[in-house]
């Protein structure tokens, strides 16, 4: 029985996904996270998750930041990303960074079927009116080469990189992950080594690189 996390924190579009998933694929394991956090610590304790439906802009992800944690800490989870945001170049970033599909908010129910079909079973899935204008975006090489570097990051190294780019201290580190200080230290200088940065504030800076803005609440505004 396939298993899919709908990470969502909109309880409406929550339930939206849930039906899909059910109409898609019959019998189904459904979880559901409201925030980053809860979607990392669902798959620590659920591993047999083989997809997520992740929202590039619930609380505690920044843009392609959450997709980046779920791929470098999870490669073995299927990700379909959910957003608003329907630029042809934010969906690109989004495939560049790991994501088996790209499905907007705006998306009918027929869509959200086809996508969750397609990408467990191994393919890659966009709208089709988004396909051409994707299709013709160009990837940019900082993105890729982004991708490659975070994938080079263990789970721990990157929960480490996550906190550091709050401007966590490293005995806040060590507390928040329960661990000792001079493993954070350790674990800072695998991350300066394979990110190919001399310091924090450089680590701390490739996570902002993944941030974009919220169309929603560009709207609310």
């Amino acid at each position: 029985m396939p298993s899919l996390l709908i990470a969502d924190d909109h309880p409406l579009f929550r339930a939206a996904l849930r039906q899909a998933a059910r109409d898609a694929l019959g019998d189904v394991e459904l979880f559901e996270a409201d925030n980053l956090d809860a979607v990392l610590g669902t798959l620590d304790a659920q591993p047999q998750v083989d997809l997520v439906l992740l929202d590039l802009h619930m609380p505690g992800n920044h843009g392609l930041a959450g997709l980046a944690a779920v791929r470098a800490q999870y490669p073995g989870v299927a990700v379909i990303v959910v957003s608003a945001n329907d630029d042809p170049r934010v969906v690109r970033r989004a495939l560049d960074h790991g994501a088996a599909g790209y499905l907007p908010k705006s998306s009918g129910l027929d869509e959200l079927r086809d996508a969750i079909r397609t990408v467990l079973a191994c393919q890659t899935w966009l709208p089709a009116a988004l396909r051409a204008t994707v299709s013709r975006a160009q990837s940019s090489p900082g993105d890729a080469a982004l991708a490659s570097r975070l994938a080079r990051l263990s789970p721990q190294q990157f929960r480490v990189l996550t906190l550091v780019a709050e401007g966590l201290l490293n005995k806040q580190i060590a507390d928040r992950l329960d661990v000792q200080e001079r493993t954070v230290k350790a674990h800072l200088s695998a991350i300066f080594e394979r990110l190919e940065v001399r310091n924090r504030t450089q680590a701390g800076v490739i996570l902002r690189e993944l941030e974009l803005s919220d169309p929603a609440r560009q709207m609310e505004g």
